[in-house]
């Protein structure tokens, strides 16, 4: 029975999560419901002690990197750089390569950390118009820009600023450059498997076309007036290039542990940091600084027309990004403290390869939340440890496991209920049945790819 308690859960969560409900809303009350039938007494204390501190933990850990990244992807679009690095890739990788353009311009924008949403909508007006001329069904775009902005460069390569590759950092004392070697191997694996799956299905749609009577058909894109390319693309090398060297000067300058006392008063009760737990948070967040700070200075005539309402807008979007992605991170850790969880884990268990259990359960705990961020919380809030003993009895590094663990998050995540296809299939006026064929494709080629890296770490012990 309270194995059946916390299924009941989960697939209530990710009913009301496919229904289009606030996740903040319903995933305390699935937990709490959950408490409810396990012992009513309980719900109180359970709601207080545990779901609120875990919410509010996460909140305060990665809000911070939620808000700036919405920021500078905003200040990205508001002065024009966006536009401007989609025309300067598409003009160097050619028109005649629709697809392969718009992967690549997708990929540059979500490493340099512009936000998935933000590309989104940045990238389908270059990609309607590409597609309509070298006569590709439009149907394709929503599996192209899946490949190119929702895979590879959210948690595979290393260094990417994408939420999923930093929560696990958190847990396993790891940076956002863990094993960067399987990294960058999982990524080709996804990147070249995923041209040739859409350049296989633009062949077998033969004389099809672009198509006629479509929704949400873009405006004419204007071309004229736009950043050099070189200007554009600058704020995304500095917050690459900051992250890179922050990462590495924070536990130089922080050693292992700050403490600080501003006042007298403070040296009873100094406030104390363990530095290996917030390297790459602080790291990202002072690269992010830096990318926003380079778009005002460089492109502020430009953003200063739009930015009071746009960094409104922006700021709106990562309170929900973030609130939903807490609320989540407490729904997990109510249920891990459930007597049926030990049922689950148990199951878990029969997995005796550490990596592949951590890949099983975080890609399906991401499958059933919608949500890549959502399933990796839930799935190390619950499990961490666990997985940090076998990985330690097994002699695996915590590098290999935190790539193993982001990588698998990107997996199944991209479910139908998913937040960010059904928000790629409204913008690009496409529907489920049309075009969810490809961005299923794309996912399981993802979730491939965890397994890939798996096996290439076994067989070589490559890092």
């Amino acid at each position: 029975m309270s194995f059946l308690i916390c299924l009941a859960a989960l697939c209530f969560l990710m009913f009301v999560a496919y229904r289009g409900f606030s996740v903040i809303l319903f995933a305390p009350i699935a937990a709490l419901l959950a408490v409810l039938l396990t012992d009513p007494a309980a719900v109180p204390p359970i709601f207080t002690g545990l779901f609120m501190e875990k919410m509010v933990g996460f909140v305060k850990l990665y809000f911070p990197v939620f808000l700036l990244g919405a920021v500078f992807g905003k200040v990205i679009e508001l002065s024009g750089f966006s536009k401007s690095i989609v025309s300067a890739v598409i003009g160097i990788v050619g028109r005649g390569r629709a697809i392969l353009s718009i992967v690549v311009v997708c990929g540059i924008l979500t490493y340099g950390g512009v936000s998935l949403f933000v590309v989104v909508f940045a990238v389908y007006p270059f990609a309607a118009e590409m597609f309509r001329q070298s006569d590709i069904p439009k149907r394709l775009i929503p599996g192209t820009i899946a490949l190119g902005a929702f895979s590879f460069t959210m948690d595979s390569l290393p260094g990417t600023p994408q939420i999923q590759n930093i929560i696990p950092t958190t847990f396993f004392k790891t940076t956002g450059w863990a094993a960067p070697t399987l990294g960058i191997i999982g990524a080709i694996f996804i990147f070249v498997s995923g041209i040739a799956y859409l350049e296989y299905r633009r062949r077998q749609a033969g004389n099809e076309g672009y198509g006629t009577g479509h929704s949400q058909e873009p405006e004419e894109i204007e071309t004229t007036n736009l950043a050099n390319p070189f200007v554009a693309i600058a704020p995304l090398l500095v917050v690459g290039i900051s992250n890179f060297f922050l990462t590495r000067w924070i536990p130089q300058a922080y050693g292992t542990t700050a403490t600080v006392a501003l006042t007298d008063a403070m040296q009873a009760h100094p406030v104390t940091q363990a530095i290996s737990s917030v390297t790459s948070i602080w790291a990202v967040e002072g690269a992010l600084i830096l990318g926003i700070l380079t778009v005002l200075a460089t492109g502020w005539r430009l953003v200063s027309q739009k930015f009071a309402d746009g960094t409104k807008a922006a700021i709106a979007g990562a309170l929900l990004a973030s609130m939903n992605t807490a609320s989540e991170y407490g729904f997990g850790a109510v249920i891990a403290a459930l007597p049926g969880f030990a049922v689950i884990a148990d199951g878990l268990k029969t997995i005796s390869n550490p990596l592949i259990n951590e890949a099983v359960t975080v890609t399906s705990l991401a499958g059933i939340t919608g949500s890549a961020s959502g399933g990796l919380s839930i799935a190390l809030a619950a499990m961490a440890d666990r997985f940090i003993e076998s990985a330690n009895a097994a002699g695996i590094p915590m590098e290999v496991l935190h790539r193993v663990a982001a990588m698998a998050s990107g997996g199944m995540d991209t479910l139908p209920h998913n937040g960010a296809v059904i928000t790629l299939l409204a913008v690009t006026g496409m529907t489920h049945r049309v075009s969810y064929r490809d961005i299923f494709a794309v996912t399981c080629l993802k979730t491939m790819a965890v397994f890939v890296v798996i096996g290439v770490y076994y067989a070589t012990g490559l890092v």
